[in-house]
């Protein structure tokens, strides 16, 4: 294959990988071009992104230095998932627990099976007899935007107002106990240790 028929900057990015592992393994070109069973000239080609190599050839060299074919074009610009949520667009969700007056808005939510963090804008409007209160693994970060609310935490209670942060286990029961002053918004962010299905 011609290097012109492969963007420059994949083979810059193999060019780096080939050398990188080589040099981690401490062989030299000549001893991994024996063992690849690939031509001294053409792995210093390659290394030195002068010829972009075939798929066979970078089979022979991943095998050759024990690593997955894939790991070859680690570095490359890859796709990343970015989630804009414009104000007042994110998913209402219903957790056990809604009462009326209280809205919970999902703020982003990254594709994939796995759950790793989960942004959320609490809002509370009205009163409620009985708060819910809630348990959840990870970490559950909270920061007030506005209002006053009474936050429990086990058996503690927090007075939060416009500011405010706290940051607590979500294995303990948790919620608002009292709404002090209304409306109350505040942004909720759990981050799961692992990731969750």
């Amino acid at each position: 294959m011609r290097s012109d028929t492969l963007d420059p900057g994949v083979g810059w990015v193999i060019a780096q990988r080939v050398r990188d592992y080589r040099n981690q393994l401490g062989l030299t070109v000549e001893q991994l071009a024996e063992r690849s069973g690939i031509s001294k000239g053409m792995l210093s080609k390659i290394e030195n992104a002068q010829a972009s190599p075939s798929l066979g050839t970078l089979v022979k060299l991943a095998g050759a230095i024990s690593v997955p074919l894939t790991s070859l074009f680690r570095g490359l610009d890859e796709e990343h998932d970015a989630l804009l949520v414009r104000a007042g667009q994110g998913v209402e969700i219903v957790r056990k627990g809604t009462r009326i007056g209280h809205r919970y808005e999902l703020l982003g939510e990254m594709r994939g099976p796995n759950k790793v963090v989960e942004p959320m804008l609490v809002t509370l409007n009205e009163h409620s007899e009985v708060f819910p209160l809630f348990q959840h693994p990870g970490i559950e970060f909270i920061y007030m935007l506005e209002g006053v609310v009474e936050y429990g935490y086990g058996a503690d209670r927090y007075v939060l107002a416009r500011g405010d942060a706290l940051q607590f286990a979500g294995e303990i029961v948790h919620g608002p106990t009292e709404l002090v002053k209304l409306p109350i918004r505040f942004l909720s962010v759990i981050a799961y240790g692992s990731p969750r299905h």
